[in-house]
């Protein structure tokens, strides 16, 4: 099969349109349409969203017993579905299920005034799934006679984000290696990167796997259960099963996009001034001045061909599970080797301040 990118991500949430009004007005993206019964999406409201190449499909049960309300009751709000374009969705369908995917629905065809999309979908892991997803050539439209999109407005200096990055998962000990080993299997893609993480007592074993096309990405996690629990414990408790920690998306200026975004209002996990210290040391030169990134907390890494930069957004879920990483590659392909671990110790010091406060109040 030969599939293409990260068409899409669909949340499930408990209130579409409160998630939309909050990732406009803190990320700054534009809803491009709606959809729910008078569109054909039986028991369901959605909003699209996008910025530049990045499409969120935000989707709400309208009743208990729809898939979206079950997966909300169960895990919070978060990413239920990572869609791969495809060019050919009847083959990669038929090639995923003969490798072992289980089929959960079979390609179906979206129409509307000369626009078609195919759509199709199998399993993943925990309780996310892959839509597979063929559009046809130079139509920018969603979900043809299913979304509702009006013209939606050209992208400008304002809209910071162009991609979706990766996605980083996570996973319940034991379940890393077959997990890498079924994204292999069914769905082609590569190992690139492997990296055991230690933060404090805690440890954490990380494997990257990619599609050929180099457009899908995922860094999957487990827990090292010989050490002491930490985050990623935390994440599969709140969470209740493996699933998406977090999505980042791709910058071309990640000063400027940290700084727009705190003006509104995103919080920042916080670096300890003794990381910028060692930084050039540690890196050599760095194309972003030092005295630039230290305020904002951004950390610098670099690979083979490459750096890169990243800094976390802390979670506004109530659960504290699901939250969003901006990366600013600089020709860097993979992760490093250093920056995974700054990015984990930085949100175990958030989490902490977390349980610190929550002991505070049962006491």
């Amino acid at each position: 099969m030969e599939i293409l990118d990260t068409d899409h991500i669909e949340m499930f949430v408990g209130d579409a349109r409160q998630a939309a009004h909050q990732l406009c007005a803190t990320y700054g993206f534009h809803v491009y349409g709606h959809g729910g019964p008078e569109t054909g999406l039986t028991g369901q409201r959605s909003v699209l969203l996008g910025q530049r190449d990045i499409r969120i499909l935000l989707t709400s049960g309208l009743s208990g017993g729809h898939r979206a309300s079950r997966y909300v009751a169960q895990h919070g709000d978060g990413v239920a579905v990572i869609a791969f374009g495809c060019a050919d969705v009847q083959v990669a369908f038929d090639e995923a299920v003969a490798a072992g995917a289980t089929a959960l629905q079979p390609p179906q065809r979206f129409s509307h005034e000369g626009a078609t999309v195919i759509t199709a979908e199998v399993s993943g892991f925990g309780d996310v799934t892959h839509r597979l997803v063929q559009r046809t050539p130079g139509d920018a439209r969603f979900l043809p006679g299913a979304i509702d999109e009006p013209a939606r407005p050209a992208p400008t200096d304002a809209d910071l984000l162009h991609t979706i990055d990766h996605a980083a998962i996570c996973l319940q000990a034991g379940e890393l290696d077959p997990t890498v080993q079924y994204y292999e299997r069914v769905f082609g893609f590569g190992m690139i990167f492997q990296e055991y993480i230690e933060v404090g007592e805690q440890g954490m074993q990380s494997k990257v796997v990619q599609s050929p096309s180099g457009g899908v990405t995922f860094t999957l996690i487990q827990p090292d259960l010989s050490r002491r629990a930490g985050q990623i414990d935390d994440f599969l408790s709140w969470h209740e099963g493996a699933g998406v920690q977090h999505i980042a998306y791709s910058t071309h200026d990640i000063v400027t996009a940290v700084r727009a975004y705190s003006a509104k209002g995103v919080e920042f996990a916080q670096t300890p001034a003794s990381y910028y210290d060692m930084l050039e040391p540690r890196l050599g030169e760095v194309d972003v001045p030092v005295d630039q990134l230290r305020p904002l907390g951004i950390l610098v890494d670099r690979d083979h061909w490459g750096q890169m930069y990243q800094i976390f957004a802390k979670s506004t879920h109530i659960r504290r599970t699901y939250f969003l990483e901006l990366i600013d590659r600089h020709g860097a392909r993979t992760f490093g080797t250093s920056n995974i671990p700054a990015l984990y110790a930085a949100k175990e010091r958030e989490l902490a301040a977390v349980r610190d406060t929550t002991d505070g109040l049962r006491s």
